[in-house]
Order: C-alpha cells, then structure tokens, then sequence
C-alpha cells in the first residue's frame, strides 16, 4: 500500500479505463488518504473520517469499473451494492444492514483463501499420503515384524515415486469425503431479517453432524478434494475472522449504485418511503455498529463510493444529512467518438482484443483495418445520440451484431482469416442503424 501513491493508482487505472481523469485523481486520493490516516498516531487516527464520494453520470461512463478495478487494486474487501434493492424497515426487501455482512463475507473468503495459499505445500504433502493409504492400504502393522515393516515402508516409498510422477492419475479410488447434510428445510426468517434466517441455517448445519460420503474419483480429482480437507484442518477459522474483520473495517470498500434511485421524497400511496431508506442507510455512512454471525463490525472507516445517473432526481435531493457524509462529487464526462476509438483498442482487456482471443480458439484470426475501428466508434455514437445513451455499453452491442455471422460460421475450415474495414461494417450495420424499428431492437 505504501508503493501505491495518488499517481501510480491513476496510472493502474488507465490501463482499464479511458478518460474520466478527474474521478480518477478523486478515488486515488482518498484511497491514498487510507493509508495515510493508519500513519497518524491514535487519538488522532480515529478522528479523520474517510472521503466518502459521488459519482455522477450517465450509464456505461465508467463509474463500476472504477470502484471495480480500485479493489482489485488494492486488495481490499470490496461489495457493489444496488441502493434500489433495500427498502425500508417494516417492508419486504432488504435490510441495508446487509450490505456490511457482505462486505464482511467478502473479507472472510479473500483471507481463508489467502491462508489456504500459505498451507497448500502441507496440505498436499497430506493429501499425497491420504492418496496412497486408498490406492495401497497399509494393513494390520501391529503384527507385523520390524523386517516386513521396513519392507513395506520401500515398497511405499516407490510407490511414491510413481505417484508424484503421475503415474496412477487416472486411477479410479474409492474415497470417503466429508459433507455437510443437506438441509431438510428452508428457514423462514422475519421479513427483513435475512442474518438471523442464514444464522439459523448455520446453526442448524452445526448440530447436524457431517457425513462420511463414500465417492468414486481419479487420483487426480481425489487429491483436489484432500488437499481442501487438509488445508481445512490447518487454518485457523478464528485467526481468520479476526483478521477479516479488521480489513473489513479499516479498509473495506462499499459501493452504493443507483443512489440517485432512492433520492427525492415523493412518495405517493402505501410506497416504500425513499427518504425512509435514505435514512436508514444514513447510520451505516455516518459510522456504527452492525452485528454480523463474525461478530460486530464498525463502519466508521469504510470507504463509501455512492454513484448515479441523477437524470430525474440531482444529488441536492438526498436528505441534507447523507449528502454531508458524501463530501466529494465528481461528475464523469459523457463518452465521445475518440473515446470509443481508444477504449475498443486501448486497455489491457480492450473489446477487440476480447474477440481477437475467443476467434482464435476456432482457428481463425480477425484484423480491425483502423477505419473499421473508427466506424463501429462512429455508429456507436450515433446510436447514443438517437437512441438511449448507454456509453460504452453500446459497442457490445454493435460488436455482437457486426460479427453475429462469423461466429455463427465458426469453426469452418474455409474461413481462416477475417478483415474488418470500414465497408465491411457499413454493409452489415448501416441498413439496421438507420431503420428506426430494426435499430430499437437489435442495437
């Protein structure tokens, strides 16, 4: 974390995502602003709250895939969260409690994969010996005489040797593994109350003893199902827990999509309240407590990154309360045409590049000429203009329909090369982007 500056987190960015600088620049510093507060000595430390910001703009811009690649970034706990989805206490829907137990579920299974990491070479080693006990039991030992033992124990070790070799790989075994039981029945929590139904369950789970399941495998899948099993028993689930909630808490990223959907009072009849949801995840923002089954979790610290469309509603409609916990708004720029140019060839998981690699599965290759490139960008945005603007979600759509054909041909032995020039593109989508009726449903 202390390599990963303001600069270097803007830079990471930019290999995924084209533009938008200025959201960029906001999310690095507030993340660097993590870093910084853990450096500051305690009394202070607890006071700096985090920069908690709204971004603001229309679909496809960008504003998922920067909080996305953030985490990734970072490797902090990170959950993206529908605002639309919680609802108010007293109503069916979700609690919005819930989204910190995500968070926290999200923290636990990076750690327990973490440590298993750190265990495979032990838990290998035992699952390899495990493998040898099903494919040559060792029998009665105790009455054994030493000279036969030693006998065994070369013979073993040979067998060893061929084991790691690869030699029994697709060898049928018979193994017992252990398995949860089945529940017999579906918990019906109080409405709202989604963490006591799932707390049920696993109490439930716990009383219920496992089963010794008797199951036929190949070495190979065998060994995957010991080595699990045995890096089970050699994690330590309270460690574990321990140290995901701390990250949870001191690092953890939420992120609250369609907020401008919650926004505005008016309500008209028995609706859910929007103003009641926007004060009930007010508490969770400002910072308290909220009991998951890992224990209590403190959201002073978690970093809130809110985002929206706000095309009916305007950030100044939240309550004045929630708006103050989000200090910092951005306003990300609607896409133009040298954009779609540059996000179609540019990042390191660019569109072409996408379709380049699922081609040559079938044995085939694409070019892009660089004017076929820059008309799927020209259609794409006219589309946006005349249409909904959806961003650069609209050239998903303009790809699928470009190369519906060729990857309905593949594979074919006569086709081996595929070139897209601008005339190309023209001939497949210009009779479907200018029929208004063709172009409502296919693009």
């Amino acid at each position: 974390m202390k390599e990963l500056t303001p600069k270097k987190i803007v830079r990471e960015l930019d290999k995924y995502i084209i533009g938008q600088t200025q959201a960029k620049k906001s999310v690095a510093i507030a993340l660097r602003n993590r870093w910084r507060r853990q450096q500051v000595d305690e009394p202070l430390r607890d006071e700096i709250s985090p920069n908690n910001i709204i971004l603001i703009g229309s679909t496809g811009v960008g504003k998922t895939e920067i909080s996305r690649r953030l985490a990734t970034l970072m490797k902090a706990p990170f959950v993206k969260v529908e605002a639309s989805k919680f609802t108010e206490v007293g109503y069916v829907g979700r609690d919005v409690e819930s989204m910190v137990r995500d968070l926290i579920e999200v923290a636990v299974k990076e750690v327990k994969n973490e440590k298993e990491q750190m265990v495979l070479e032990k838990a290998r080693i035992s699952a390899d010996e495990r493998l040898l006990d099903c494919l040559f039991p060792k029998g009665d030992t105790a009455s054994m005489s030493e000279e036969a033992l030693e006998r065994q124990e070369r013979t073993r070790e040979k067998l060893r040797r061929k084991l790691l070799a690869g030699d029994y790989e697709n060898r049928i075994i018979q193994i017992k593994s252990k398995t949860s039981p089945m529940p017999l029945m579906q918990v019906m929590g109080p409405i709202g109350m989604d963490d006591m139904t799932g707390n049920i369950q696993d109490m439930l789970s716990n009383i219920m003893p496992k089963q010794n399941k008797t199951r036929r495998l190949k070495v190979g899948e065998a060994r995957e199902v010991f080595i699990h099993e045995e890096a089970e028993k050699l994690i330590d689930m309270d460690d574990v827990v321990k140290i995901a909630l701390e990250r949870s808490e001191q690092n953890g990223i939420i992120f609250l999509d369609e907020i401008d959907k919650i926004a505005g009072s008016e309500s008209s009849g028995p609706d859910v309240s929007r103003e009641g949801v926007q004060r009930d995840i007010l508490p969770i923002v400002e910072g308290c407590m909220v009991s998951t089954k890992y224990g209590q979790v403190k959201t002073d610290h978690v970093l809130f990154i809110a985002a929206g469309a706000f095309h009916v509603s305007k950030p100044s409609d939240l309550i004045p309360e929630l708006q103050g916990r989000f200090p910092i708004r951005v306003e990300l720029q609607s896409l133009g045409e040298e954009d779609f140019v540059r996000i179609l060839q540019e990042p390191k998981n660019a569109l072409l590049e996408q379709y380049r690699a699922m081609i040559e599965t079938e044995g085939a290759t694409i070019d892009f000429a660089e004017d076929g490139v820059q008309e799927i960008a020209h259609i794409a945005m006219e589309l946006n203009e005349r249409m909904e603007n959806i961003g650069a979600r609209r050239l998903h759509t303009v790809m699928t329909s470009l190369l519906e054909d060729i990857l309905f041909q593949l594979p074919d032995k006569k086709v081996t090369n595929v070139d897209i020039y601008k005339k190309t593109v023209q001939d497949k989508l210009s009779n479907i982007s200018e029929d208004e009726d063709l172009r409502r449903y296919i693009l």
